[in-house]
């Protein structure tokens, strides 16, 4: 039962007559549909009527919903996994010079705020650790008074925009607390007056701290986004996209995804909103710079990581058109880490700390954590070891097809739940890569290890190893274990060295290596 090309799923559904028996029809068409190349699910309309019907279909696989809608829901859940999966074929491209922040510099905002109780960092401060980060922001300045607004306006040029400037304030516009295309003292002088006036007014409470002054961003027709971030009690950081402005309430166009970000992922977010579609461009609107977008959010996304203080953020708007992007607004609330580090992530992030170079006879190699973007690499480096399989290998299984699924998995990994290094060359090459998958307990850890055929008769073995002992070690894994060829004589004299517990396994021609990792002095012996 092939189906139509046209066909995605098939959906059968009975209801019961007095002519025909919902058992026989069940039994009539269970094979055929245990046969379909298509996705089958059924619904078999009743109560104890169809009870003998259901039994037939779950014993041939078949499943079955109460409710026709249970039914599609059941598909919606099967399509939204095949788009997951075809997401993380989309490795990230790599990127010739990695992103440096000046994560100092912003330290010196945060740390200062920090021990004075500051939590609600100014529009001004909220701008200059974004710059900090790399995303483009519009030249703002502070002023405590209307005539020290007009001396930066001065400074910055006109025309220029006038915001209040109050830490009880959400949004300023409430108030009359932004008025825009100032061209000159005058008119900035009165705007400053009235807006003291509105603001004493409306909330006699408020407090005022001053103004901020900002260089209008002539950028018609750009698209106003929002980007965001939050502290979630159970997920940790998650960050926010989607149409920004005045009516960003009203409008609810947003999606969220969990930091880290990559391009990839990056992109995936900003598609599940719907002005995806209006950035793609349209009617004489060219598109706007959808990568530049992009980088704001692993830009973001960056910042999450470095500096854990920053609970809250918001930039809004977002300015995005054909010549890149701009923030024109940013907050910025702080709260002590609930967690150090990046531990209150739901995902952990690269973790660059483990990068390390090394010295393989007069050569200098990187040897260091892999990531998504060394998907390329690493089917290079898969290809490779299949046109030269010989002895050299600790649990490599070379019997998987080299496609582009595989190198994706080994490349997009949780560094949670399992570590993979690799050593690269200058050039980027992948020479070896070693890796181990860790059990819910951190009892044990199983390690596989691939070298390319030309560094298999180096050090380059016991570099990696290694490198992962040591990670292992310093995780607090109990134990490590792989799997080397009895005529692997090198591998063997590295795996004594470290002193681990060698014996017999079913294969004749294999050991299996048991390293105790925290307990130091075991005798290396083979049963």
């Amino acid at each position: 039962m092939q189906g139509s090309s046209e066909c995605d799923a098939i959906l059968l559904i009975n209801a019961p007559t007095a002519i025909v028996s919902s058992t026989e029809i069940a039994r009539a068409i269970a094979p055929a549909l245990r046969a379909s190349s298509k996705p089958v699910l059924s619904c078999f309309l009743g109560s104890d009527a169809v009870a003998e019907a259901r039994r037939v279909l779950k014993e041939a696989g078949i499943p079955n919903y109460i409710g026709p809608e249970d039914a599609v829901d059941a598909f919606l859940q099967i399509t939204r996994y095949r788009e997951s999966q075809q997401i993380r074929l989309q490795t990230p491209t790599s990127v010739s010079e990695e992103f440096a922040p000046e994560v100092s510099s912003a330290r010196r905002i945060i740390d200062p705020a920090m021990k004075e109780g500051k939590y609600q960092l100014g529009e001004a401060d909220g701008k200059t650790i974004l710059e900090f980060f790399g995303v483009p922001v519009v030249k703002t300045r502070v002023a405590t008074t209307v005539d020290e607004a007009v001396k930066a306006a001065e400074d910055i040029g006109f025309p220029v925009a006038l915001k209040i400037l109050s830490p009880d304030l959400m949004h300023k516009s409430d108030v009359g607390g932004v008025i825009l295309d100032l061209t000159n003292g005058d008119e900035l002088r009165l705007a400053g007056n009235a807006m003291l006036k509105r603001l004493e007014q409306l909330l006699p409470t408020a407090r005022l701290t001053g103004f901020t002054v900002q260089q209008m961003a002539r950028r018609p027709g750009a698209h106003e986004l929002i980007v965001g971030a939050a502290t979630d009690p159970i997920f940790g950081p998650v960050i926010l996209f989607g149409q920004g402005g005045t009516a960003v309430e009203v409008i609810r166009d947003r999606a969220i995804a969990l930091p880290p970000l990559n391009d990839t992922l990056a992109l995936e977010l900003i598609s599940r909103t719907r002005i995806a579609k209006l950035l793609a461009g349209y009617r004489g609107h060219p598109a706007a710079d959808i990568q530049a977008i992009s980088t704001v959010l692993s830009r973001v996304s960056q910042l999450l990581m470095d500096i854990p203080e920053i609970a809250e953020l918001d930039i809004n708007p977002l300015l995005a058109d054909q010549s890149g992007v701009l923030a024109l607004d940013a907050r910025i609330k702080l709260q002590a880490p609930s967690a150090a580090g990046v531990s209150r992530f739901a995902i952990r992030p690269y973790p660059r700390e483990l990068e390390e170079t090394v010295f393989l006879g007069s050569a200098s190699l990187k040897v260091r954590p892999v990531r998504p973007e060394d998907a390329s690499a690493y089917n290079i480096f898969l290809s490779a070891l299949k046109l030269d399989n010989p002895p050299g290998a600790i649990g490599f299984d070379m019997k998987e097809s080299l496609v582009p699924v595989i190198a994706a998995r080994h490349t997009q990994i949780d560094y949670n739940r399992q570590m993979a290094f690799i050593a690269t060359d200058s050039a980027g090459v992948i020479l070896g890569s070693i890796r181990v998958r860790t059990d819910s307990e951190n009892d044990t850890a199983s390690c596989s290890m691939a070298l390319l055929p030309m560094f298999r008769n180096t050090e380059l073995g016991l570099i990696l190893l290694r490198k992962m002992v040591g990670y292992c070690r310093g995780k607090g894994t109990a134990e490590l274990i792989g799997f080397i060829r009895k005529d692997n004589q090198r591998l063997l004299r590295v795996a004594r060295e470290h002193g681990c517990r060698l014996s017999e396994t079913n294969d004749p021609d294999m050991l299996e290596g048991r390293l105790r990792l925290q307990e130091a002095g075991m005798e290396a012996r083979t049963e």
